[in-house]
């Protein structure tokens, strides 16, 4: 197995943590989503890799159909428990690269943070096979930034990474960046040869975490989870003194979220 699919992987190790510790999406990306790519209200809708369902919910309260493919089975199980009250969404255990869909001709496909996860050589072409003449494709892709107003702790944070994973790329790379200089997915759609990108969207928002709160997110990351068990523990023992050492024993994480919306040519 290769290392990318072992990350990949990860999130099935944790499937209960990693739906209550997730963050959710901000309300105004999803009534984005709907209006730019100019979905109709009983729209079918393919969503790759739902997770938990933390995307899911939102669509299927607006009534749309929506199948979702999702590689764990145990992310896949919290996923359809959280949506048996939806007549109309499927969740289907799968490889989103080799699912073979019973049609072709969805009104959309959606992803949130799971696109990078899909081999770059089939992610457009695959979703592109999906969709109906003029279907749509929705990508959510997210980072954590630190604007000028952020939290310092995650520049003071880097101590901990420094001492127990110097050589780390991830640690070499040093704090979250400014959210001016991360890239969204407009040149990628544009070079794919199977959409046309149609509008991007950017969101900013905050989210404070005590610090078992925030031990649970890390426990999440697919690069904290491939640690060994006892490198791991250290690094996040050491983080956890860090935040309740703090005069204010919280941390603020401000995420970015990107939507791209794109047309199949």
């Amino acid at each position: 197995m290769s290392r990318e699919s072992y990350l990949r992987a990860t999130f099935e190790q944790v499937a209960e943590l990693y739906d209550q510790a997730r963050p959710s999406y901000p309300a105004e990306i999803f009534d984005d989503l709907v209006d730019l790519a100019r979905l109709p209200e009983s729209a079918r809708i393919v969503e790759i890799g739902c997770g938990t369902g933390q995307a899911t919910v939102p669509l299927a309260e607006r009534g749309f159909e929506i199948t979702c493919i999702e590689l764990g089975e145990q992310l896949a199980a919290v996923a359809r428990r959280k949506l048996s009250r939806f007549p109309d969404v499927e969740v289907v255990c799968a490889n989103f690269e080799t699912w073979r869909a019973p049609n072709s001709d969805f009104d959309a496909v959606v992803a949130f943070t799971a696109f990078h996860w899909i081999d770059p050589q089939l992610r457009y072409e695959k979703s592109a096979s999906l969709l109906r003449d003029g279907g749509m494709l929705a990508v959510v892709t997210t980072a954590h930034v630190l604007p000028p107003n952020g939290d310092d702790f995650f520049v003071e944070v880097q101590e901990d990474y420094e001492t127990v994973l110097p050589d780390d790329p991830s640690t070499k790379a040093g704090a979250p960046s400014h959210p001016d200089a991360v890239q969204d997915l407009s040149e990628e759609i544009a070079d794919s040869g199977f959409f046309r990108s149609l509008a991007s969207r950017r969101y900013l928002w905050d989210v404070i975490y005590t610090a078992e709160e925030y031990i649970a997110v890390l426990e999440t990351y697919s690069d904290h989870r491939a640690l060994d068990a006892a490198i791991r523990e250290r690094l996040l023992d050491r983080i956890r003194r860090r935040v309740e050492a703090r005069p204010d024993p919280r941390v603020r994480k401000t995420y970015l979220a990107m939507l791209n919306v794109a047309q199949r040519l």
